[in-house]
């Protein structure tokens, strides 16, 4: 697939972009909360002040307005002051819990971890040791980074899968529109043919001949139908799934190499499933020419119809070369091949006709060295 390079440039604009905005944001949102730590330290130093002058105060029995006032405002940040005695006062923290040693110790640990401690000193004593916590505005602030990269990959999931799904609809329409063109200018030479033969029909030729041509013909007829029913929603018919396998098995059985053995196995006389009926045999076909490709035009072909329980599977193995268990999936996208002439649209054709118009499945069921099977499941009448 060739990509515009303009579009290509376009995208790589946009990534940059994205990536610096997102940089910028992030690095305004570490700065800020940097800064805002910073003034929360100055804040609890202010208060390690007013209460070192509060203790002095206390002795003058003066204590003045300040210090209290400094006490009062301070509402959110959670503190725990432990004397020089042992003793402990908290503050913005819940009552029933000042009580709980083993808790204030952890609180002790948690706070040190998060900002260093400030020792209260008066004169060169030592009074007390101050422990803060970040304040709840500075811990949600500290998870902003992480919620907005969440935002960022949600709303990139969801750009990615619009672009996704959008694509996938532009190829759809693509390949409707390529299945259609090409049945249409296969249809104007078709009808000429028609007519040419059906002139030499009235010469004095060998019957045999013409009776060639009208193979080729409806050859050319059959192919113009699947690519027209590609174009379009086709139409699902009752079929015996049975009869028709086995009738594209002697199709392609009558047509292929003397060095390829056929051969066909049921084990159920008859089971009737909704099918088109060309498309059916359009896939049969693809998934033996893969099979006879891959053992380079020798080996075994064998077809085999089991039943599933709501469902009925057809297996085509081969002798070739096998697939790579990391490929199992990939061989069914669009222009994947093995093949040096190969547009690898086979499988991603036979994908499309089993999953999308007759609501089945198909995988690679094992391979090997020894060779390769591929299961079609298709639900089954009841």
């Amino acid at each position: 697939m060739k990509f515009n390079p303009k579009n290509k440039t376009s995208n790589v604009v946009l990534l940059i972009s994205a990536f610096v905005v997102v940089s910028l944001i992030l690095w305004n949102t570490l700065s800020f909360f940097t800064k805002f730590k910073e003034e929360e330290r100055q804040k609890m130093e202010i208060w390690a002040t007013a209460h070192s002058e509060l203790l002095q105060a206390s002795l003058d029995d003066d204590p003045g307005e300040l210090p209290l006032k400094v006490f009062q405002n301070n509402t959110s940040t959670p503190m725990i002051l432990v004397n020089k005695d042992g003793s402990i006062k908290t503050n913005n923290m819940p009552k029933e819990v000042v009580e709980d040693t083993a808790y204030i110790k952890e609180k002790i640990l948690k706070f040190s971890s998060e900002n260093t401690p400030i020792n209260i000193d008066q004169q060169g004593e030592h009074l007390a040791t101050l422990y803060y916590g970040n304040s709840e505005v500075l811990n949600k602030l500290k998870y902003y980074p992480i919620a907005l990269l969440l935002i960022i990959l949600l709303f990139g999931a969801v750009i990615f899968f619009f672009f996704k799904t959008n694509k996938a609809s532009e190829q759809n329409k693509l390949w409707a529109g390529m299945a259609k063109e090409t049945a249409h200018q296969i249809g104007t030479p078709l009808s000429s043919l028609l007519g040419w033969n059906e002139l030499l029909k009235t010469e004095n030729i060998n019957p045999d001949i013409t009776k060639e041509i009208e193979k080729d013909i409806s050859r050319l007829e059959m192919i113009t139908d699947r690519f027209s029913k590609i174009g379009s929603l086709p139409k699902l018919d009752e079929y015996d799934i049975v009869q028709e396998t086995k009738e594209a098995y002697e199709y392609l059985k009558l047509r292929s190499s003397k060095l390829i053995h056929f051969s066909f196995d049921s084990k159920i006389d008859a089971q009737q499933v909704m099918l088109n009926h060309s498309l059916y045999n359009w896939t049969i076909e693809n998934l033996v020419k893969n099979g006879i490709d891959a053992m380079k035009g020798r080996g075994s072909i064998g077809i085999q119809i089991v039943p599933d329980g709501n469902y009925v599977n057809i297996l085509v193995s081969d002798t070739g070369h096998g697939i790579a268990k990391s490929d199992y999936k990939a061989i069914f996208n669009p222009g994947v091949t093995s093949k040096k002439r190969g547009w690898g649209l086979g499988l991603s054709l036979v994908k499309r006709i089993v999953e999308e118009y007759h609501q089945g499945k198909i995988k690679v069921l094992s391979s090997s060295k020894e060779g390769t099977i591929m299961q079609i499941s298709l639900k089954v009448n009841t």
